[in-house]
């Protein structure tokens, strides 16, 4: 058992309760998820249930943990620095049981991850593996271990569709507690039977959280439920409040008409009623307003952020080449393996093309190639987000100076105003950039392309910080762009609902799934493939 006794989480900077009194209870054979927008303090509970000390060193947490019996397993969002210069060895082999594994039952695991048998043994430093390969090898040395509670802060970020597969099936397929982070829709609706929503209200002045014994799809839909009975039965109080106060003040406005314009004859027996009247009317007042302190509120939720990405300005034609990529061989960074041959990629008007392939083939690798490209290209206008936002982001900036290097007042304040329309409080908007969650880089980001006047997009897993929650209107901002879009991505509802053409890189180059065999360039007939 794993259990949560009124923990409360305090910001130390700008001293904004993240969590306050915070209870939950997990047994065995729950698979948990924790929700909710950017910034809310998801990765914080997480850090704090494994190691107290962890989320100690930026927030103050008051709270009691219970996990007597227990071995607790975390999987953290990035790969520790400590690591990151790790050969693979060198990390399998901090493990404590790792020595107690045979060699058959290592080859079983790397088969089961899809990873080369000799990889627990590799020279290779783990900070040059790609972002699903770290993912996986944390997730094999965490299972090495042998914990009965998995706390895992997205473990479904970079990693390919084959192994968010195998990943579903590992976390139902646990018989103890799995406590998840997760932005991917459906990996949650496909695991989850717990759902722990975080969320902040009242423009961040307020914590509030809900802790459900449901699936995912099931918790969406009663809450928006809720949420629209309460809404009506607020708009009803409101109204019906409305006519009895008018009804009060026709009678109050009545009387006291009456008492300031009664003789002075008759102000004995005939005043004494009137001002008995007016004692009444006001108790009635009173009875009133404690009546009013009872009624429907309207619904407080915290709603996912919107925007339009793109203008008229930003509309490609739909004959309009946007590029005809041919490319010989692909090769690591540093050139020293080949990845894929005969790599073709032709994009015209404004199609959404998503690349999809397993982990380590090369996809961002080959999209910089691209974005290089096209960033020579004079007649069209791109923007890129990189996989690693660090790439493009001054960290040591907050988002207003990232966003702006004018200093026109008249500009600053309308970005305050989009920042604010994304969620970002007054405080977060003068944070350093390196200070803000995933989430919040990606909307700074996706902020600086709704600024320009771009007519091409290229992304690399777009939609891999928000939560689900936003998720689907990033999808539907992205889809409803009028240019050109070049992506990767791993998350099936985005291949789904946004690319209208899917295509898969190979050692063979860029492959139509439904062919048995890679053709020539020239060829080749481009199919949308959908997961």
């Amino acid at each position: 058992m794993l259990q949560i006794k009124d923990l409360t989480i305090t910001h130390r900077k700008d001293l904004r309760i993240i969590l306050e009194k915070f209870n939950m209870v997990l047994n065995d054979g729950d698979k948990a998820v924790i929700i909710g927008e950017e910034g809310n303090g998801k990765s914080t509970l997480m850090k704090w249930i494994y190691d107290p000390e962890l989320a100690e060193e930026y927030s103050e947490c008051e709270g009691e943990r219970i996990a007597a019996g227990e071995a607790l397993g975390y999987l953290p969002q990035e790969l520790p620095e400590k690591d990151k210069e790790k050969t693979l060895y060198e990390y399998f082999s901090k493990a404590q049981l790792f020595y107690d594994k045979s060699p058959k039952e290592l080859s079983e695991m790397a088969i089961k991850f899809q990873v080369p048998t000799d990889f627990f043994y590799s020279d290779q430093k783990m900070g040059s593996l790609s972002g699903g390969e770290k993912v996986k090898a944390q997730l094999m040395r965490l299972l090495i271990e042998k914990p009965t509670v998995l706390l895992l802060d997205e473990p479904s970020n970079d990693i390919d569709i084959s192994t968010l597969e195998l990943l579903e099936k590992l976390i139902n397929e646990w018989k103890h507690i799995v406590l998840f982070i997760s932005h991917d829709e459906t990996l949650i609706e496909n695991t989850a039977n717990v759902i722990v929503h975080i969320e902040q209200i009242m423009r961040k002045t307020k914590s509030r959280y809900t802790v459900v014994r449901d699936n995912y799809k099931n918790y969406i839909e009663r809450r928006a439920e809720n949420f629209e009975r309460q809404e009506q039965q607020a708009i009803n109080d409101k109204k019906e409040k409305k006519r009895r106060d008018e009804k009060y003040a026709r009678v109050y406005n009545s009387v006291e008409h009456a008492l300031s314009t009664i003789s002075k004859g008759a102000r004995d027996a005939p005043g004494k009623n009137l001002k008995d009247k007016m004692h009444t009317v006001k108790a009635m007042g009173r009875h009133f307003e404690k009546e009013d302190e009872n009624m429907t509120k309207m619904p407080e939720q915290e709603e996912a952020i919107f925007f339009k990405l793109g203008d008229e300005n930003a509309m490609m034609p739909a004959g309009k080449t946007v590029i005809e990529y041919k490319l010989d061989e692909l090769k690591t960074p540093d050139e020293s393996k080949i990845l894929a041959k005969d790599i073709f990629l032709r994009v015209r008007g404004p199609e959404k093309i998503c690349i999809i392939g397993n982990n380590g083939i090369g996809k961002t690798t080959l999209l910089k190639k691209i974005a290089d490209e096209l960033f020579c290209r004079k007649d069209l206008k791109v923007q890129y987000m990189p996989q690693n936002y660090e790439e493009l982001l001054d960290l040591d900036a907050t988002p207003i100076e990232f966003l702006d290097d004018t200093g026109d007042k008249a500009i600053r304040t309308r970005i305050r105003t989009y920042l604010g329309s994304l969620k970002y409080t007054a405080d977060e908007m003068e944070h350093p950039i390196k200070e803000l969650s995933g989430g919040q880089k990606a909307k700074v980001l996706l902020l600086k392309m709704s600024l320009s006047d771009a007519n091409v997009l290229i992304l690399d897993e777009p939609t891999r910080n928000f939560s689900p929650l936003s998720g689907p209107v990033i999808r539907k901002m992205i889809a409803s762009f009028p240019g050109a879009v070049i992506s990767i991505s791993h998350d099936r509802k985005y291949i789904e609902e946004v690319c209208t053409k899917t295509y898969t890189l190979t050692e063979e180059g860029l492959k139509n799934l439904l062919a048995d065999h890679i053709t020539e360039p020239s060829d080749v007939k481009w199919v949308a493939i959908k997961e």
